[in-house]
């Protein structure tokens, strides 16, 4: 768990000069003590932080801070209510409790550190910190559950269009929902794990939650790979690994979290009213795999291949098979391109 005194001193820190467990502990406002016990707590984190005796520390390389004022008057103007933290456990699962308890529609709960999160099937979500994005969004719709059938494609669509207008014009959707960048093979961007709070026949409320890799995939790749080699049996085996930096250069990860919501925000007020019908066509335009040769992995562990054909109006994914068309639906499988 990073601590506030953790989280605070990093911000201190430069990637440039190096800073006195003095004058650190000046600022902050604490004994020199626990600038010592916060700097080892974060190396043995793993955190990029030298320490040299008789010099102090810094940073080993540049992080990328979200501005929480900065964002904060953003989304105050945009009528957002954000819930902003330096380390939760969860953002989905924090927001899908404070949702329970009455949280206002377009609640955004953003995380600079996460130490559960959470993607699909209970795999867990790595960010790296200052590397990434982690943030949750409530929606609460006038649809029923059954009605949001396709809200992951939907939502899938929306961030590749914010990632487009950034500038990403190689960001596309894999089915069911990933975002990947489809250059030299597909390798994971995003993920989108999206839980439903509300009774079958009512009105319900979506927590949306979205994981991004704006910079550090290197970093991702290790503890992905140092996870496979631990525990071989819990952490099967990721797809390859990009972020958006490698492609467009530094970023600012405030002003991409901006265009994330605001693409959100008007999209699914398009979802709330002409449902998943009015993003199939656009899904089908950037799925990475489109009229190309798949293996879909069942819930069985049978392999079945076949031509992805696009989507169903529900958002099952449509394979032509030898024995004919069959769908899919999330949760259900995992998908492959075939190597030709």
């Amino acid at each position: 768990m990073l601590s506030p005194v953790m989280m605070t001193m990093l911000r201190h820190l430069s990637h440039e000069t190096f800073s006195s467990g003095e004058d650190i502990a000046q600022r902050l406002g604490c004994s020199r003590a626990s600038v010592h016990t916060a700097v080892q707590a974060a190396i043995e984190a793993g955190l990029p932080v030298h320490a040299v005796r008789g010099r102090g520390y810094r940073l080993a390389k540049p992080l990328s801070w979200l501005d929480r004022d900065v964002l904060s008057a953003h989304f105050l103007n945009a009528g957002v209510d954000l819930q902003f933290f330096d380390t939760l456990e969860s953002t989905n699962s924090y927001l899908l409790s404070v949702a329970q308890s009455g949280a206002s529609h377009r609640t955004l709960v953003v995380a600079e550190s996460q130490t559960g999160g959470r993607g699909r099937r209970g795999r867990r979500w790595l960010s790296g910190l200052g590397g990434g994005l982690t943030f949750s969004y409530l929606w609460r719709s006038q649809k029923t559950v059954a009605e949001l059938s396709g809200l992951s494609l939907a939502v899938g669509v929306l961030l590749v269009r914010a990632l487009r207008e950034l500038g990403l014009a190689e960001a596309c959707v894999k089915w069911p929902n990933d975002i990947v960048i489809n250059q030299r093979g597909t390798r994971k961007l995003a993920g989108v794990l999206i839980e439903l709070s509300g009774e079958l026949s009512s009105p319900c409320a979506a927590v949306i939650g979205v994981g991004l890799n704006v910079c550090g995939a290197d970093d991702l790749r290790a503890q992905s790979e140092l996870q496979q080699l631990q525990q071989p049996s819990q952490h099967p085996p990721q797809q390859p690994i990009a972020d958006m930096c490698e492609f467009l250069g530094p970023l600012d990860r405030n002003a991409v979290l901006v265009s994330l919501v605001r693409s959100l925000d008007s999209g699914l007020e398009q979802f709330e009213q002409a449902g998943f019908d009015a993003f199939k066509t656009e899904w089908e335009s950037c799925h990475a795999f489109q009229g190309q040769a798949v293996d879909v992995l069942n819930g069985m562990g049978e392999h079945i291949r076949g031509v992805a054909l696009g989507v169903d109006a529900t958002g099952a994914l449509r394979l032509g098979t030898a024995s004919g068309e069959r769908c899919f639906h999330s949760g259900e499988v995992s998908l492959r391109g075939v190597m030709s």
